[in-house]
């Protein structure tokens, strides 16, 4: 698939097409039918809820120029595609494949990661990080140095 066709960047929209999505945003939810795709003859295909949400979601973030991308959570990624997701570097990325922080296969001598793998250890990285900062947070009010006790002295 090429990136072209799973990426809608709002720059390619013309205003009356952002007006559209402002009307299909309004409409949406002031009417009282179920959701449902409707093509140029008429046909309903009837939307289940969780995809409905999510289209909602696409077209909340056309609106706010925010550029959309959709894949497969089965989607291989080559190390360098897996380390620019992760915001990291490759090599950094190799370390933690070889430590078996995420999982990966090869394509003849080249390491593959799914994207689902990198989707977990993101989470994971992000909770920690989370956790990891409320820690802190609580050791420094327990310390007594946050702003609030600050006297300037």
């Amino acid at each position: 698939m090429k990136l072209a066709q799973n990426r809608l960047d709002p720059s390619e929209l013309s205003p009356g097409d952002f007006l559209e999505v402002e009307r299909l945003l309004g409409e949406v939810f002031g009417g009282r039918q179920r959701p449902a795709l409707v093509n140029a003859e008429g046909e309903r295909l009837e939307l289940p809820q969780p995809v409905f949400e999510m289209l909602v979601h696409v077209l909340r973030s056309i609106r706010e120029r925010r550029a959309i991308v959709m894949m497969p959570e089965d989607e291989s990624f080559t190390s360098q595609a897996a380390a620019d997701y992760l915001g990291m570097s490759r090599p950094f990325l190799i370390s933690l494949l070889d430590k078996g922080e995420i999982p990966f296969h090869y394509v003849g001598s080249h390491r593959r990661i799914v994207f689902k793998d990198l989707l977990d250890y993101e989470r994971k990285r992000d909770a920690a990080r989370r956790e990891a900062m409320s820690n802190l947070s609580k050791k420094v009010l327990e310390a007594g140095l946050d702003d609030a006790s600050y006297t300037g002295e």
